[in-house]
């Protein structure tokens, strides 16, 4: 009797290794095309990513590291930025302008020369400024994060104008990270089911979809993790104006539904917080709503900023970054 129930334990057993090995596979011959969202973004972390030492960062690029994701090339410098490389010390007569923000800075699923970034940089030249735009986003960043960063490490370059590229998700907490395990390093199966049973209990309303989800960081402004982002805020002000670094507040739509926006409020209480501070403020949302929203994403299932959207943001940004540059 107890051969025979360890010879059932054993087949099934035996089973479930094959089966998960066939789906393992599966997956990464079949699914894994390189425009899978949930796949890309596991390999952004695993790849790009490293856990950061500074527990307000809680992750960050890790230098020099090269990775092919939602179809295009991601390189970081020696300092962890997905740029050229940049010295501390700036040229004469060059204008330096420092993006922070999230993956839609950094330019998810964007070409180098596509993002923002770059594109005001020749958009100045061809005004004959020479400007060096240094792109400072991270992927999953929130404003206390990206505040960190500056005060931290970005403020080493010496920028004449700080650019705050403000996004829905950014009043969230800071996560915990902790490095991945064996089978959160290699197994595609796990991440791409986990993926699936999140997308089914959103539809099932088991969980906040992404609008509940987004509006119950703000609460009409009496959120907790508002008010630590808008105190996160409040500090790189005061960093900004100490030190004379001019400073811009920039809201970069949510992307699934521009011409019904739904997070109004949270640019109004963002926009709020720039006028109390003496901080000008763009609002990219009226260039991007000139535009269906599917033209502006990377891919149906990712609204990332692709390269039309990045385009449009720039423009929003360029004459406000004029002026202040004109500025005393």
């Amino acid at each position: 009797m107890r051969r025979q129930l360890a010879f059932h334990f054993l087949a099934a057993l035996l089973s479930l290794v094959i089966s998960a090995v066939c789906l393992e596979g599966f997956v990464r011959v079949f699914v894994d095309d390189g425009m899978q969202y949930d796949l890309e973004m596991w390999k952004y972390a695993r790849d790009v990513k490293r856990v950061s030492a500074d527990p307000l960062l809680a992750h960050e690029h890790a230098p020099d590291r090269e990775a092919r994701l939602m179809g295009v090339e991601v390189k970081t410098n020696s300092m962890g930025l997905r740029d050229r490389e940049y010295s501390y010390e700036r040229a004469a007569g060059s204008l330096r302008i420092m993006m922070l923000g999230d993956s839609f800075t950094e330019g998810w699923g964007t070409p180098y020369e596509d993002t923002f970034s770059k594109r005001l940089e020749r958009m100045f030249s061809a005004e004959g400024v020479k400007a060096e735009v240094i792109n400072s986003g991270v992927g999953n960043y929130t404003v206390i994060q990206e505040v960190e960063y500056f005060l931290t490490r970005g403020y080493k370059y010496d920028p004449d104008i700080v650019v705050l590229n403000y996004f829905i998700r950014d009043a969230e907490p800071v996560p915990h990270d902790v490095p991945p395990g064996f089978f959160m390093r290699h197994c595609y199966s796990c991440v791409f089911l986990m993926g699936r049973v999140d997308a089914l209990l959103r539809e099932l309303f088991l969980r906040q979809d992404y609008v509940r989800y987004y509006l119950s960081l703000y609460q009409n402004g009496k959120a907790k993790d508002w008010l630590d982002a808008k105190a996160a805020f409040s500090k790189l002000a005061d960093y900004c104006k100490a030190h004379e670094v001019k400073l811009l507040v920039v809201n970069l739509p949510e992307l699934h539904d521009v011409q019904h926006y739904k997070f109004q409020v949270a640019t109004d209480l963002v926009h709020r917080a720039a006028d109390e501070a003496g901080v000008p403020f763009v609002d990219a949302l009226p260039y991007l709503a000139k535009e269906d929203s599917s033209k502006l994403w990377v891919s149906p299932p990712d609204p990332h900023a692709n390269s039309l959207a990045h385009e449009l943001i720039a423009e929003a940004e360029f004459p406000a970054l004029d002026k202040l540059r004109q500025s005393p």
